[in-house]
């Protein structure tokens, strides 16, 4: 290795000796390349490979994703179970058998107040600029469910306690076409906007939220009004 540098210094001593004839022959670097291809060494980390530094690129190499950057996201359940009943209620929800049979709409005026006649599907729009109209639930107004192929005269509750933005209790007649009155029954608001027109209704037989969702119209509240804003 020595021997190498040795005859290398010897061969370049004279080119940088004589500057005035390097601007007449090829210029030193191309000179210095060729001595090192000649004697095929690599010596102070010089050589073929190294010895002009590699050309400089604008564009930054892309930086590959790695499996667990690009792997899936996981699929949300679809299925998950209905809420368990609530344990803020105040009572647990009970069946009592009246005297003679209850349908819906008579349970709702004696426990409410409310002047309203007709099918309970009727029950919005005949309290037009009567009773105060509301979208979400008030205690003690009576809920009114559209009507529907499954409720073809609908259906009204009353609302006797509010749980939370999505759930409430309420108590009902004939809710199991039985003539019976459903007492603290918990309704749970299904709607994608959380603006209670779409509900699920607790089943007392089998312990949870229905399967069932139903279509609601609105609240209606006690207190009179010349003119409604609905």
């Amino acid at each position: 290795m020595l021997r190498n540098i040795a005859v290398a210094c010897a061969i370049l001593a004279p080119l940088s000796a004589a500057p005035a004839q390097a601007a007449t022959e090829r210029p030193l670097s191309n000179i210095t390349h060729d001595v090192i291809d000649f004697l095929g060494i690599d010596f102070l980390g010089i050589g073929p490979a190294q010895a002009s530094p590699p050309q400089a690129t604008s564009e930054r190499p892309q930086a590959e994703l790695s499996p667990r950057e690009i792997a899936p996201m996981p699929v949300a359940d679809v299925e998950a179970p209905p809420p368990r009943l609530p344990a803020v209620m105040a009572l647990t929800p009970s069946v009592e058998k009246p005297l003679r049979r209850l349908f819906c709409v008579e349970y709702a005026r004696m426990r409410s107040g409310l002047a309203v006649f007709g099918d309970a599907k009727y029950w919005w729009e005949h309290a037009r600029n009567l009773y105060t109209r509301a979208s979400s639930p008030v205690e003690e107004a009576v809920m009114v469910f559209s009507g529907s192929k499954r409720l073809k005269r609908g259906h009204v509750a009353v609302v006797t306690e509010i749980l939370g933005p999505r759930q409430i209790v309420v108590d009902q007649a004939n809710w199991q076409n039985k003539g019976e009155i459903d007492h603290a029954t918990p309704v749970l608001d299904v709607s994608p906007r959380n603006d209670w027109s779409k509900v699920r209704v607790w089943d007392i037989r089998s312990g949870t939220f229905g399967a069932h969702v139903y279509a609601i119209s609105g609240f209606i509240a006690k207190e009179f009004r010349t003119a409604s804003r609905d």
